[in-house]
């Protein structure tokens, strides 16, 4: 038998001071890598690099019932303007160490030990998951195409989180 793969409802959400719709280059990277597995984009947006924008954005997707998963990109740097650990971390039901862990192994073979400025990191919120990214599109492409894309793919086995995302009604 045969698994029906699952369309995921995504939203990405572009961490920045600076960017905007036309030189967001990362969110465009993750926007056109969920589209071409077979996900859905239902939001994108742009925030600022600021704990309580940021965390008022994903408390607002994380409540959504349309939103099963969360890809954000940038501000998790050691600048003083780096705040997405700090904004969404406390919104976590449950952590994923191994994604943090996990991306800094194959960022490594990318960018050698810069890869320890990486504070990648991952967790789960009410039943919606959340992939936090550096803010390069290299860093974009490596994290979906080397752990998010199976993770979020219902057919990869030995297991995904798929089964653990809220069930979204369309």
């Amino acid at each position: 038998m045969v698994d029906e793969v699952v369309s995921l409802q995504i939203a990405v959400v572009t961490v920045s001071d600076t960017r905007t719709e036309e030189t967001d280059r990362s969110g465009a990277v993750l926007v056109q890598r969920l589209g071409a597995a077979g996900h859905v984009l239902c939001h994108k947006s742009i925030v600022k690099d600021d704990v309580y924008q940021l965390r008022a954005e994903v408390s607002r997707l994380i409540a959504d019932p349309g939103v099963q998963a969360i890809l954000m990109t940038g501000g998790t740097g050691f600048t003083p303007r780096d705040n997405t650990q700090a904004a969404i971390q406390p919104l976590f039901d449950v952590a994923i160490e191994g994604f943090g862990e996990l991306f800094r192994q194959l960022s490594y073979a990318e960018i050698g030990t810069s890869t320890i400025q990486s504070r990648a990191f991952a967790g789960i919120a009410n039943d919606v998951i959340i992939f936090c990214l550096p803010g390069s599109p290299g860093a974009c492409a490596t994290g979906w195409d080397s752990v998010i894309a199976e993770q979020l793919d219902s057919s990869h086995k030995p297991c995904n989180f798929v089964d653990k995302l809220k069930v979204v009604d369309l």
